[in-house]
């Protein structure tokens, strides 16, 4: 992967993802962007359930998270969470998401994510930094 080149999620907005009013319910963005993260990890080769199944397990967690929701989704909208790695760091990972409507962005997101082993810090592995683009 190079950095900065987004993975893209379709993702089908259905009655439960909304309110009263059929617009999306802005705690289910968080949903929509988690599924992006992990897809996009997926494509990647980086399968979060075998980092966790290991002897000395790894996790992603997020450290910090910014949103910018900019226009509402409504029910049965298809729309594109886009997801991309930002920066690497030694620890940790910054990724741009956004979610589209065509060519209308809906919300920006920027996502810190540190890797953590047994409850602290844990550098990148090699392994890791390469699948994440940094070759």
């Amino acid at each position: 992967m190079t950095l900065n080149v987004p993975h893209i999620l379709p993702i089908r907005i259905y009655y439960e993802d909304t309110d009263f009013s059929g617009v999306v319910y802005h705690a289910s963005y968080l949903r929509f962007l988690e599924r992006g993260r992990t897809e996009m990890l997926r494509d990647l080769g980086v399968h979060q359930a075998a980092l966790h199944g290991d002897e000395g397990a790894l996790a992603f967690a997020v450290r910090r998270m910014t949103i910018d929701w900019l226009k509402p989704a409504r029910m049965d909208d298809l729309v594109n969470v886009e997801t991309w790695v930002d920066t690497l760091r030694g620890a940790s990972l910054l990724l741009g998401q956004r979610i589209t409507l065509g060519d209308t962005v809906l919300l920006t997101a920027e996502v810190l994510v540190a890797l953590v082993q047994n409850g602290k810090a844990a550098r990148l592995t090699p392994a890791l930094r390469e699948k994440l683009g940094s070759n």
